[in-house]
């Protein structure tokens, strides 16, 4: 087949099939657009998740008469200038607006500030219809009809309705934390509607824009950022170890501002948790990067979803170090909807009682008791003859106590009460520490507190100087490709540290002359290949730090208080005491929490005194 030119419409539907992957894909597109243009207001309208209608509309600048036919021209753009790697703009290639109305049913119309009538253009199928006037507010309404229409194979790769419904919302919900000062809408015919207003464009617009989108039980469980190395400021809001979800769909990132899904920044932010959190759980999180756009390329990908750094290492080392030493600095902190699980499993159920004419009755939570002839003095369950007086009382006297402090006991100090965690006033079921603050009850569990206490003095002793190594009586030659030895002996001395000592044997081999005495026997094949892939990704050696970190926190599992000791209320308070001193100590290794507080004012709500 000859060599030839492929037509325009061609042209467009390729760049389509990068670009426009979905109805979310146009709905990025045409809101970053919107933004570029300066808009204070955009409002999103979709239908059928978007396939059969998309429709956004600004107050930006808005396109001048004789501009519209460039704006759906490939490779036509106002936000470039000539030098490419000086980027300021959300969107800069061109492709967007041609790629849209070669597969779909586009209709721009739009008016700037200084002309007197709008105007507008159409694009169906790749064939462009002349431009004529129309009457039109400033700014631009784009409008996307039969998306896939001219290429109905896309349209088998959809999912449902619901599922693109989402996928819009979350582009949108993207967009509005990192532009603060603009307001958002997004409806569609189910009635469902998202309308975010307006901030302020400072530190604490974005603050009142993040509780809007991610919701404000985030903002009560979260910490700041802020730091910088090297050039690169990050800053905004991560979780504390014990507000986690099930996924990381609620992990932003944006570098200048630009929302990107970059696997660095989460293998970065996993990292950071590594210690505190569960495999199967994920941290809340919203980053933002700003550095010099020449060391960050944003042109890797069509769809701008992904970047490149020009120094990853450093990128993630910041996000690294940022987290942890928040985390580090947070003292110990529960998170609030600890306290609303508590709040729930107390809520008082379905009640019933036996009454000798009525029978058994059974009331649901609300509903009124029955009157007619009711005497509680006939009721099985009325109070004792003899009342609550002391000798009313002796039938409790044989039952022991499973406490070894007691709340009849001598008063706490004041300064006690004082502490985060407060005073050891009970420990039930041999297990669970219950404290006292000055306006709250804490109530600890003993084995997940002491667990975490043993971890982080075992890892501080390991770390603290160089990992005991185990000589191997003749060296393992381990096989691998050129790359990745290479890798392995550019961190050669990090490795020795951890009591991993390598060395180049010759081409395409590594020689293992001692491997970390705690890890006992290993395969170092295996353990060499996981390395080399660890340091491809991150250019770090963490996988090996990460499996030496795993055997202290086995030991610190079996090592710590078991479940069923009973304790002294001087060992209960010094407990307490070294968990407000260790940073972390708000979840065990595995995840889960170690303490959960309750209010006064929400132990009053649950008497019906608030």
């Amino acid at each position: 087949m000859p060599i030839r030119p492929l037509s325009d419409t061609v042209i467009n539907q390729i760049a389509a099939g990068e670009v426009i992957e979905r109805p979310a894909s146009v709905v990025k597109e045409l809101v970053e657009n919107a933004l570029d243009a300066g808009a204070g207001r955009v409002e999103v309208t979709i239908a059928n998740g978007g396939l059969s209608l998309i429709r956004v509309t600004d107050d930006g600048a808005g396109i001048s008469s004789d501009e519209l036919p460039l704006a759906v021209a490939r490779h036509c753009t106002s936000k470039l200038a000539d030098d490419i790697n000086a980027i300021h703009s959300l969107g800069f290639r061109g492709e967007a607006l041609p790629s849209i109305g070669s597969v779909g049913r586009l209709l721009i119309r739009s008016r700037t500030a200084v002309a007197e009538n709008g105007a507008e253009i159409a694009v169906s199928g790749g064939k462009l219809s002349p431009v004529r006037p129309a009457g039109a507010n400033q700014g631009t309404l784009v409008e996307v009809r039969d998306l896939f229409f001219a290429t109905p194979a896309r349209l088998k790769f959809m999912k449902g309705e619901r599922a693109e419904a989402s996928a819009v919302s979350d582009v949108v919900k993207r967009l509005a934390i990192a532009s603060p000062a603009v307001r958002f809408t997004l409806s569609s015919p189910d009635r469902s509607r998202i309308d975010y207003a307006a901030a302020a464009a400072d530190e604490e617009g974005v603050s009142r824009r993040i509780a809007q989108v991610v919701g404000k039980e985030f903002q009560e469980n979260s910490l700041l950022l802020d730091a910088e190395r090297e050039g690169i400021r990050l800053s905004g809001r991560v979780s504390i170890p014990s507000f986690t979800r099930a996924n990381a769909l609620q992990q932003y990132a944006y570098v200048n501002g630009r929302p990107i899904r970059d696997k660095l920044i989460a293998g970065a932010v996993r990292g950071a948790y590594m210690d505190v959190l569960s495999r199967d759980r994920h941290a809340v999180t919203v980053l933002f990067l700003t550095l010099d756009p020449a060391l960050v390329d944003v042109n890797v990908h069509p769809a701008k979803a992904d970047v490149r750094f020009r120094d990853p290492g450093l990128v993630r080392g910041l996000i690294v170090g940022a987290i942890r030493q928040a985390l580090a600095q947070s003292g110990v902190r529960a998170a609030t909807t600890g306290a609303a699980g508590m709040m729930s499993a107390f809520r008082p159920g379905p009640v019933s009682f036996e009454h000798p004419r009525h029978g058994i009755y059974h009331a649901a939570p609300g509903s009124q008791l029955p009157r007619g002839g009711f005497d509680w003095r006939s009721s099985s369950q009325r109070p004792l003859d003899r009342g609550f007086a002391e000798e009313g009382q002796t039938a409790f006297a044989t039952v022991a106590p499973s406490a070894d402090a007691r709340a009849d006991g001598e008063t706490p100090p004041v300064e006690m009460l004082t502490m985060p965690l407060g005073a050891a006033r009970a420990q039930l079921h041999e297990n669970y520490i219950v404290a006292q603050t000055e306006d709250s009850i804490v109530i600890v569990d003993q084995h997940a507190a002491h667990e975490r206490l043993v971890y982080e003095a075992l890892k501080n002793a390991l770390h603290a100087r160089p990992m005991a190594a185990q000589m191997l009586l003749l060296p393992e030659i381990v096989d691998l490709p050129e790359d990745d030895c290479d890798r392995l002996a550019t961190h050669a001395e990090t490795l020795k540290r951890f009591g991993l000592g390598v060395e180049r044997f010759g081409p395409g081999a590594i020689a293992v002359r001692e491997t970390p005495a705690i890890l006992g026997e290993i395969d170092p094949a295996k353990l060499l290949r996981d390395l080399a892939d660890e340091i491809a990704d991150n250019d770090t050696a963490e996988a090996l730090k990460g499996r030496i970190d795993r055997i202290a926190a086995t030991m610190a599992c079996h090592g710590s208080v078991r479940s069923g000791r009973r304790l002294r209320a001087e060992e209960m308070n010094a407990l307490l005491r070294q968990m407000e001193a260790t940073p972390g100590s708000g979840t065990c290794n595995h995840g889960r929490p170690t303490y959960i507080e309750l209010s006064l004012s929400d132990i009053e709500r649950l008497f019906g005194r608030r």
